[in-house]
């Protein structure tokens, strides 16, 4: 026993080693052309995105997006200017991501839950394809490549320019894995007095799974274009944080929630 318990583990140890060694083993891989991406949070996620949107050229009051790439091709993130892109994914959904098929369907799903949870009003419309376009973004932490995400954006078309808007989804952006929706810009029947911003900042954090959110307020009365409007923050990434706006735009009757 004695003799075992000195040379026992060293002999086993060996046999093990050559069972191994030399031996060419093949394990599967998960597929896709996406490779390795960092897991954030929700919180993380949100300030990626606010952080992507805010260092975008802003024409007039469109967003606009000209640049190309993609977060999951041959991108040189030395080309960028900043730390932070939003670029259009000309490669396409990995088999991990919302579908251009899929779009649309999950789009409603998601405004359906929203309604039920009392963020959006019971009017508004589906979204259809035939009146709306769907472009699938990246947004990239250049310094931090590892730190990106899908993003689709979904718009009211500009060819529908006679189109009744009342009730209608104008501008929303989702996660393009989860379905979720970060920020959304929707003709209403609800006036501001209607409006319970706390209410709803809560719901939509907890439907996004945000967590720390608290009033933010800030003394630049340049800040928004409306008078209606109430702001909060959610910690992001490292000392950031990012800036939620729960606005409204009197005339038009447009409910917004917006991130910065």
């Amino acid at each position: 026993m004695v003799a075992f318990s000195v040379l026992g583990p060293e002999q086993i140890a060996r046999y093990k080693d050559q069972s191994l060694l030399n031996e060419i083993t093949v394990e599967e891989a998960e597929g896709g052309r996406g490779g390795y991406r960092y897991q954030m949070n929700s919180n993380e996620k949100l300030y990626l995105l606010a952080e992507c949107l805010r260092h975008q050229v802003l024409p007039g009051s469109e967003q606009s997006v000209t640049s190309g790439g993609s977060a999951s091709s041959g991108v040189n993130y030395e080309d960028f200017e900043g730390t932070y892109a939003f670029v259009m994914n000309r490669q396409g959904p990995t088999e991990r991501e919302i579908t251009d098929a899929q779009v649309y369907e999950i789009c409603n799903r998601e405004l359906n839950v929203l309604k039920e949870l009392g963020v959006l009003p019971d009017s508004v419309k589906d979204v259809e394809p035939s009146a709306y376009s769907a472009v699938l973004y990246s947004a990239i932490d250049v310094l931090e490549p590892q730190n990106n995400m899908p993003v689709w954006r979904v718009s009211l078309s500009t060819s529908q320019q006679n189109l009744k808007k009342a009730n209608q989804v104008i501008d929303l952006y989702l996660d393009a894995q989860t379905g979720k929706v970060y920020s959304f810009y929707v003709r209403t029947e609800w006036t501001w007095g209607e409006i319970k911003p706390q209410e709803m900042i809560e719901k939509w954090g907890s439907y996004l799974g945000l967590t720390k959110g608290t009033e933010y307020t800030s003394d630049n009365p340049l800040l928004e274009t409306t008078d209606y409007y109430k702001k909060y923050q959610f910690p992001g990434m490292d000392e950031g944080a990012t800036i939620v706006t729960v606005g409204f735009y009197e005339g038009i009757n447009e409910l917004f929630i917006r991130v910065t």
